[in-house]
């Protein structure tokens, strides 16, 4: 009868899931970390794009290089912030060879925003930070009077 008992006892898988829940949970917990830690870096790729969308537009519709440089700025920190986005360190790179162009020819201006996007809030096992870049050219008015 001892014999038995023991074979049955064996055979038995009561607590069994306990194992497995204990094991897995922390997988889980990670993945979803993980979904969260990309979504938030995929809404914030997309916001600095219209960042430097934003950036590229008030550049080309500016008369002088001074002046673009300047409403370039002004625009990609008021999108960025508009949106919620907290970058850690921001940097707006304008080009304005566009605006040199004579009056009648096509000219581009062309705005490449940076963004380093803290991770420290999702709790993630290595904390840290993602750096984002995007450009936008826009193009400036052939036919619009432009500075010295």
């Amino acid at each position: 009868m001892p014999v038995r008992t023991l074979c049955s006892r064996l055979r038995d898988d009561r607590g069994s899931e306990a194992v497995q829940a204990a094991l897995l949970t922390p997988v889980l917990i990670a993945f979803v970390c993980l979904a969260l830690a990309a979504g938030r870096l995929a809404m914030a790729g997309s916001k600095i794009d219209a960042a430097a969308e934003d950036a590229a537009r008030a550049a080309s519709l500016a008369r002088t290089a001074a002046q673009a440089q300047h409403d370039a700025h002004q625009a990609a920190r008021e999108s960025l912030d508009d949106r919620g986005v907290h970058c850690t360190d921001a940097s707006v790179t304008v080009s304005t060879d566009g605006l040199a162009a004579p009056v009648g020819q096509i000219g581009t201006v062309t705005a490449t925003v940076r963004c380093t996007v803290p991770l420290t809030d999702l709790f993630l096992p290595t904390p840290g930070s993602r750096t984002l870049t995007s450009t936008f050219t826009s193009t400036v008015d052939q036919y619009r009077q432009r500075g010295a």
